[in-house]
């Protein structure tokens, strides 16, 4: 798929596909059934509008789903796809300069050696924030591009002992139990020390476009974990389609992971008693016992057409309630 430049190319698509495969896309493209739908709904259009496109992958790796009892095997791919915006996308209008779209996608592989099924996250806010169409001007953390590892050794190419991915999933087995112990206790403003049980105090967070990216455990709570816990209640975690781990990183995706009440006016939202999806997918690097880095994606254009809000038809719309 990375060696054309002009089309997606169908029959290769095809060819590494299962005749039932099933896509998962965001807002505005959810879900596909069979490889021409894929092609036509996503990467066709995405390719009329950004000419020259190249994948630049950050991040790749595979382990076996552990909610499937190690039956399913996953990969994960996360980086950007970078070219030149020369035709309007969704509503975007082009710039004709560089611009780089943030993805995250998983593939299921099946015995025969085939692709049954995708998830496929991109960062359509992050197109619009470049092409100076910024729906979020007051985001609470940084908008940036952001970066792969900072270790450089995201893409897993070699082999890699099970030892290692059992350490990586243990500790995010330990990170999930906290979070749990949170809702269940509902403090929505933890200290800094009861992160410090699982993340390095220099942790690096990547949210995605509406949130920004955020350094160190004190500031990534300030910039993001206390509005988001202080806005949205009535949590209810719905699980993960998978998780799996390979060395130092692991991610996991859901469909949705989680349902919440947008009760504080999260991202400059009114407040409403809605009862609303996210999804959303986390990438974490492993250093040592504690967790060093995380990439985030969630579908924040899928959540706020919950809400009746349609950041592609109107990008002032959230400009215009905080107004």
């Amino acid at each position: 798929m990375n060696a054309f430049d002009a089309d997606p190319s169908l029959d290769t698509l095809k060819a590494w596909t299962s005749e039932d495969y099933f896509w998962r896309g965001m807002h505005p493209f959810y879900e596909q059934k069979g490889a021409e739908a894929v092609i036509d709904a996503f990467w066709q259009p995405l390719h009329e509008s950004l000419s020259s496109l190249q994948r630049r992958e950050d991040i790749f790796f595979t382990g076996q789903n552990v909610y499937a009892d190690g039956q399913d095997v996953w990969t994960c791919s996360m980086g950007h796809f970078m070219g030149l915006f020369d035709r309007e996308w969704l509503g975007i209008a082009p710039t004709r300069k560089m611009v780089f779209l943030p993805y995250a996608e998983f593939h299921k592989v099946n015995d025969n050696g085939k692709i049954s099924e995708s998830a496929l996250f991109i960062d359509i806010i992050r197109v619009m924030q470049q092409a100076g169409q910024n729906p979020f001007p007051h985001q609470t953390a940084a908008f940036i591009i952001q970066p792969g590892p900072r270790t450089h050794d995201g893409i897993l190419l070699g082999d890699h002992t099970q030892s290692e991915a059992d350490g990586t999933l243990d500790l995010i087995e330990r990170m999930v139990a906290d979070l749990s112990e949170l809702n269940q206790t509902g403090n929505d403003r933890c200290p800094p020390e009861f992160l410090a049980r699982t993340w390095h105090e220099d942790m690096i967070w990547y949210g995605p476009g509406g949130i920004g990216a955020t350094y160190t455990i004190p500031r990534y709570q300030e910039q993001h974990q206390y509005p988001f816990r202080d806005s949205l209640s009535n949590k209810v975690f719905n699980g993960h389609v998978t998780r799996f781990a390979e060395g130092n990183y692991v991610g996991w995706f859901g469909w949705p992971n989680l349902n919440n009440t947008n009760s504080g006016g999260y991202l400059g939202m009114p407040p409403s008693d809605i009862r609303a999806e996210m999804r959303v997918v986390d990438i974490y690097r492993r250093d040592g016992d504690k967790l060093a880095e995380n990439w985030v994606f969630i579908d924040i254009l899928y959540y706020l057409i919950q809400h009746g809000i349609d950041l592609l038809a109107d990008p002032t719309a959230l400009i215009k309630d905080q107004a």
